[in-house]
């Protein structure tokens, strides 16, 4: 068995219903939900989008949103200003483009405004099934915690590693594992290494077995 099957046996255990933590309802609210998370917690987008989605339930609606209000909505979250301006246009696009559905291409999603290549991957897998590796903050420090990536190694390199090792088919639920467990175990600061059944194969220089209150 590889070190990356290990792993997943291990998550698998603490995390059997890990998911995505954004509300939404539909792809629409998951594909703006996930723009607006960047440099953001999912909990802060939470706290926003309520109000958000029940002036703007549809691309129609948002497309056609005053920028301002737009901006009273969702002042909470960082770097609102820029956000509110790119979902607007997202918005827009959707409906010129794409007949006010979400695509399923990854090159579709990448053009619209405020949409990488995290952003996309979240949705490919999450509102449409097609296997997909999305590199966020947390999963990019446990894939260089547990050995998988290199601590200098770009999100698009980490991705690529991960895609290598990790099953084909369990990437969608690994990605969401990985989330879980980067955000409730292994914190960027104070890692719970005290309580890790990983800590035998952990690379982390400053990893700390005593339990700190």
């Amino acid at each position: 068995m590889t070190k990356a099957e290990d792993i997943l046996l291990v998550l698998d255990h603490m995390f059997p219903d890990a998911h995505v933590e954004l509300n939404h309802r539909n792809h629409f609210e998951l594909l703006i939900a996930v723009v607006l998370s960047a440099q953001t917690t999912d909990v802060g987008v939470n706290k926003a989008t309520p109000q958000l989605f029940e002036k703007y339930p549809t691309p129609e609606k948002l497309a056609q949103a005053d920028v301002l209000e737009i901006e009273r909505l969702i002042k909470t979250i960082g770097l609102y200003r820029n956000k509110a301006k790119n979902i607007k246009m997202l918005a827009q696009d959707l409906v010129e483009k794409h007949s006010g559905e979400v695509p399923n291409r990854r090159e579709a999603l990448e053009a619209l405004p405020g949409v990488g290549r995290k952003t996309a991957n979240v949705v490919l897998s999450n509102a449409f099934g097609i296997p997909a590796l999305a590199v966020d903050t947390h999963v990019a420090r446990v894939s260089v915690r547990l050995g998988l990536a290199k601590e200098n190694d770009s999100v698009f390199e980490i991705e690529k590693k991960l895609m290598k090792k990790l099953p084909k088919e369990k990437w969608q639920k690994a990605h969401h594992q990985l989330i879980f467990f980067g955000r409730y175990h292994c914190l960027a600061k104070k890692p719970k290494c005290y309580a890790c059944p990983l800590i035998k194969i952990c690379t982390y220089k400053d990893k700390n077995l005593t339990k700190i209150e």
